[in-house]
């Protein structure tokens, strides 16, 4: 009967996930081509570097090491949890015991990290709740927000309670165990002395209670800002591997040029039935490309990004953060309709002007910091650029000074006011 239950359960949340992937599958679809994914040698050598052994987040010491702990705990504890699908699906118990060695060193592992994550997880909540960090607000938050968190935190911290439940009654109610659990060995004893069945009741409502939580859990992270467990490695392996201060080029404006440099090559460079691009630049959320938005699904929302803004520390609008929490806003408010409805669905609104204003795109100087920062690899400016080339191609709504700029480039060849007979007075 329990197998059936369990079995039961996982088909449910297999389902429940396998649709919210869907969805997602469908928003993704919706977005443009970023860059070709190629150079999988080095993409798996920063994916390893950046995310398995969380390079960037060490930056900030203390939060970086009990950051980095807790993911390096999840990694050890995801072979307990197949483990657990595997003896609740076939009845069996510690099923993967036949490794041997290398299972007591895995469960000692789950033990210990069991109790440290637990540990952490109290901090992190102590942190948020009554010491004032500047990065960890701010007017992307809403209440909503950091209630999500406050949910993750306490479904985590009930994890590793029940996985320590689990281990220390399944050693009190054995004389013949398998695997090593350094922590959960000292405390069993004190419960040793209770009745057989009590200890089993114990034992399974820990085992029960634990796998339960994790299958909800999986179900409610889509729908968190801690879908990025599942998003962050993906993230980092499809990041850019180019400089980050290199602007990449839009393709059909690169035609463009060309062909205004080499017009006998016109024919040629444009074949018949070529459609014309339908937009330059982003304006709303169906511009995006599909690296903006896993950029979005993947940020933590730690605030690394605008904590170290030249333009938000001197007291502008711009927030890095808050730029890619709006695009997962948008996807959100806009994107499920267009599923629904079709690319025609319009709500009169856009991603620029009322989610993200012309001040805070304006107020970016292309730095880097926050792209530079980010512990998953986020490229912040890239998008923040693509708003602007919208602003500039399609409204020409850039500021003054660079109005003044364009004029110059293409009334004299430069961006000064000055022709080109000119130029040179300032020698006499």
């Amino acid at each position: 009967m329990s197998q059936i239950i369990f079995s039961v359960l996982l088909a449910i949340t297999i389902g429940i996930f396998a649709y919210s992937a869907f969805r997602i599958y469908q928003l993704f679809k919706l977005t443009k081509p970023a860059y070709p994914v190629k150079d999988f040698g080095k993409r798996i050598k920063r994916t390893i570097v950046n995310a398995f052994l969380q390079e960037r987040i060490f930056r900030n010491r203390i939060a970086g090491i009990m950051h980095a702990l807790v993911f390096w705990g999840f990694c050890m504890i995801l072979f307990g949890s197949i483990e657990m699908v595997i003896d609740g699906v076939a009845g069996t118990e510690r099923a993967l015991s036949f490794a041997g060695v290398v299972y007591d060193l895995l469960m000692a592992a789950i033990d210990i990290f069991a109790y440290i994550i637990a540990i952490l997880i109290v901090i992190f909540i102590i942190r948020r709740s009554l010491l004032n960090i500047k990065r960890l607000h701010g007017k992307e938050l809403s209440k909503k927000n950091h209630i999500d968190a406050y949910i993750a935190l306490s479904f985590i911290l009930i994890l590793m309670i029940t996985l320590a439940g689990m281990n220390i009654f399944y050693l009190a109610g054995n004389s013949d165990t398998v695997g090593i659990y350094p922590v959960s060995s000292l405390i069993a004893p004190v419960f040793s002395s209770m009745s057989g069945d009590t200890i089993e009741l114990l034992h399974n409502i820990n085992w029960w209670a634990h796998i339960i939580l994790i299958f909800i859990f999986a179900n409610i992270l889509p729908y968190s800002k801690h879908f990025h467990i599942f998003m962050s490695i993906p993230n980092v392996f499809f990041s850019r591997l180019t400089p980050l201060g290199k602007m990449t080029n839009m393709d059909s404006i690169t035609k463009e040029v060309k062909l205004m440099m080499n017009p006998e090559t016109a024919f040629a460079a444009a074949p018949e039935g070529e459609a014309a691009p339908a937009r330059f630049g982003i304006l709303d959320i169906e511009d995006v490309t599909w690296k903006n938005y896993i950029d979005s699904l993947a940020c933590t929302q730690c605030g690394r990004c605008t904590s170290v803004c030249p333009a938000n520390i001197t007291g502008k609008e711009l927030s890095p953060r808050k730029m890619i929490i709006d695009i997962r806003r948008r996807m959100k408010d806009k994107g499920n309709h267009l599923v629904k409805e079709g690319k025609d669905y319009a709500d009169g609104k856009s991603l620029i002007r009322d989610y993200i204003s012309t001040e805070e795109i304006w107020a970016c100087t292309t730095c880097n910091a926050c792209a530079k920062e980010c512990p998953l690899n986020i490229d912040h400016p890239t998008f923040i650029l693509d708003l602007r080339r919208y602003l500039v191609m399609e409204e020409s709504a850039a500021p003054a000074q660079l109005n003044a700029i364009f004029s110059n480039i293409e009334n004299n060849g430069a961006p000064w006011q000055y022709s080109n007979q000119d130029r040179l007075n300032w020698t006499e």
